[in-house]
């Protein structure tokens, strides 16, 4: 049994069944890596010795114990994004400033992953802090994409897309702001979900009530993700900001038949009764190439073979642009002030214009803002029909694209122009992704 071919759920199952032993899944989890990453360059930090360390204590548990007592995530092998803190591994933010830095306590999605059983092996390359869609930075390198070495992997978790892509491992962490999570799985043909702000606590963080930035998972598969999101999903007291899930809400989704009105449902169209909104352009002749295009209306179609009610439609964002932009430059600028002003020489450029927007900001902007976003927030309710809009039922689903153009050059540090039209900042031909970022 090849291990890496399986699926997170079906490798799990192999490990608490002692189909296969952790310490035999993590020796084909780094020989992997010595396959493909001198290629793709996803990886950038190993703790070979711990991680056999605690593959051995898994197999042990494992010999000591019934399947059932074990944790859902029993000896599977992850390496995390490197902005994650993980405690005793390093942890570079992609930033010569934190080159050698090794955290002492881990962030709380890290804890969740090994709490479940996950053996942490090292850590998947970042665009610097993590700005902006293409992984490149001055310590690793650029990640490419297995696809196509010569071109993007997307970011900010472009390792951890690649990672998934090479059959590393089945499972990754990941964050996303402006299309983090979003963009590198478009790019590598896998699976990635933002969550909506509290579902995934972000513990420790130095603004706990900051929105726009999420935790969330990657994997190969919607199921996958699924199971990555039972396990870290839910309260922490260290964070504010609680979306009301139900305990094992996730967990049970895997069990659950497809559909969402069971009276319409049927085997042929388990769709039936979905309302689905689809939109290319976003309402804001938002520029997407004709290929990303035609992919979204093929889905589109797709959606209808299976019975759902698809048709052209998009939520007014009129107000996304201003939310997304005065929102992520104030983030920004309270996480990395200090940083700037200590080590100008050594951030991005593209750091240093972002954190001194934010610096600009004024009370002023930060009023209209916030009313511009209670406007936002009403026409999300109204487009999908919350309760107490008083407009009956809305649409359940959005179709649209993830990424505004197909992956480019991996030589570029951010595309200029997309379907002709000029991009005049680094976060601009990310749209598709920061006007639902801003939307919560």
């Amino acid at each position: 049994m090849d291990p890496l071919s399986l699926s997170a759920r079906d490798l799990s199952a192999a490990l608490r069944h002692r189909r296969v032993s952790a310490r035999e899944v993590l020796e084909a989890h780094y020989a992997r890596i010595d396959a493909v990453n001198p290629v793709v360059n996803a990886v950038v930090t190993q703790v070979r010795e711990q991680a056999q360390a605690q593959a051995l204590a898994a197999d042990e548990r494992a010999a000591a114990t019934t399947p059932e007592d074990l944790p859902p995530l029993h000896g599977i092998p992850m390496t995390h994004k490197d902005t994650h803190a993980t405690a005793g591994i390093r942890t570079t933010s992609g930033s010569p400033v934190f080159a050698d830095l090794v955290p002492r306590e881990s962030d709380a999605v890290i804890e969740r992953f090994q709490r479940a059983g996950a053996i942490s092996t090292g850590k998947n390359n970042v665009p610097e802090f993590a700005a902006g869609s293409h992984t490149y930075n001055e310590v690793f390198g650029t990640t490419v994409n297995p696809y196509d070495p010569t071109r993007s992997a997307g970011g900010s978790s472009g390792g951890a897309a690649v990672t998934l892509a090479t059959r590393i491992q089945p499972l990754a962490d990941g964050s996303d702001m402006g299309g983090s999570l979003r963009n590198p799985a478009a790019f590598n043909n896998v699976v990635g979900f933002r969550a909506t702000p509290g579902v995934v606590p972000n513990a420790p963080a130095r603004d706990p009530r900051a929105w726009l930035g999420q935790k969330g998972a990657m994997a190969r598969s919607v199921e996958d993700v699924i199971l990555a999101l039972s396990v870290i999903a839910g309260p922490d007291p260290r964070s504010p900001l609680w979306c009301p899930t139900p305990a094992g809400a996730f967990a049970a989704l895997l069990t659950e038949e497809p559909g969402r009105d069971g009276r319409l449902a049927t085997p042929d169209r388990p769709l039936a009764g979905v309302r689905v909104a689809v939109t290319t352009d976003f309402g804001l002749d938002v520029p997407v190439e004709a290929e990303v295009a035609g992919v979204v209306l093929q889905e589109a179609e797709a959606l209808v073979g299976l019975g759902a009610s698809v048709v052209p439609a998009c939520p007014r964002l009129r107000e996304a642009d201003r939310v997304f932009e005065a929102t992520r430059a104030f983030d920004m600028a309270l996480s990395l002030r200090e940083v700037v002003a200590g080590h100008a020489g050594q951030v991005k450029e593209e750091v240093i214009w972002n954190v001194e927007r934010g610096l600009a900001l004024t009370a002023e902007d930060l009023m209209e803002v916030a009313v511009a976003r209670g406007r936002l927030d009403r026409e999300i309710g109204r487009f999908f029909g919350a309760e107490g809009e008083g407009s009956g039922r809305g649409f359940d689903v959005l179709l649209a694209p993830t990424a505004q153009l197909v992956p480019f050059p991996a030589q570029w540090t951010w595309p200029r122009e997309v379907a002709g039209a000029p991009m005049g900042t680094y976060i601009e031909w990310m749209r598709s992704a920061t006007l639902i970022s801003a939307t919560g």
